[in-house]
């Protein structure tokens, strides 16, 4: 009974506090806002989730705003504990590449080894191996001697979508120097870009591909960069400060099933 008082004691102290704090911010859940429509209609601006940190191994623990170490990465792939890669489909939250203290949440859409294009009708994926984003295709595209499937995951996640808009990313594409896509023409002479994905990195893209900036002009992200993935949302509004009532305690998974019934 002591040993329960004293543990008892412990966590009602500050420092108690702070520690089992902490330590659930390190290792199990974090708090993050969508500040941008680049998920738009997967996930809305102004979703509050929380972020699953150990679906992906456990993330080098870093003080949360200030986003300083509190370990060395001692393995240098920016875990602690090494564990499982972002599946293709999977939305990941991951540190942007270029600037490792701000986080984005993108769609994993090709893994090592798979190589993708990016024409005026959108993206194409050739995987390097069959997987259930392989099987029945919209239709397909020859380069290189190998097949591309158009956007396999536009079918599979209906938030994925090309928003009609002022905003056109392969115009864009065109436009920006020194994006990570390489200019290639196709068999019938159009333009298109060009990616193969090196390995243990993945090539990330928002559900609103029209209206994201993610690995199509900064390059695919690394294992290192990656902090985990969302688990539910439990907290929504919108611009004009309303809550999304039904939007709160879902899951992704769940908010992309009232997505279908919708269709």
């Amino acid at each position: 009974m002591k040993i329960l008082s004293k543990i008892y004691n412990f966590i009602n102290s500050w420092v108690g506090t702070i520690i089992i704090v902490l330590a659930i911010i390190f290792f199990i859940a974090q708090a993050f806002v969508i500040p941008s429509g680049s998920m738009l209609n997967t996930m809305l601006i102004g979703d509050n989730l929380f972020v699953k940190k150990y679906a992906y191994g456990i993330p080098t623990p870093t003080i949360p705003w200030i986003e300083f170490k509190v370990l060395p990465d001692f393995n240098n792939n920016g875990h602690l504990i090494e564990g499982e890669r972002p599946k293709r489909g999977d939305i990941v939250v991951f540190r942007y590449p270029l600037e490792p203290k701000i986080h984005f949440v993108k769609r994993n859409v090709a893994i090592g080894g798979d190589e993708v294009l990016y024409t005026k009708e959108g993206l194409w994926v050739h995987f390097k191996e069959e997987n259930p984003y392989s099987q029945n295709p919209a239709k397909t595209l020859q380069f290189g001697g190998k097949t591309f499937i158009y956007d396999p995951y536009a079918t599979k996640h209906p938030g994925v979508h090309y928003q009609k808009s002022d905003i056109d990313s392969f115009v864009l594409l065109q436009n920006t120097p020194n994006i990570a896509m390489k200019p290639v023409y196709l068999e019938n002479g159009e333009l298109a870009f060009y990616a193969k994905i090196a390995e243990d990195e993945f090539f990330m893209m928002g559900d609103n591909r029209n209206n994201s900036s993610d690995s199509r002009f900064w390059g695919s992200v690394h294992y290192r960069y990656v902090i985990g993935k969302p688990w539910f949302v439990y907290f929504s509004w919108d611009d004009d400060f309303n809550i999304r009532w039904e939007r709160m305690g879902k899951s992704i998974e769940s908010l992309e099933d009232k997505m279908r019934e919708k269709l």
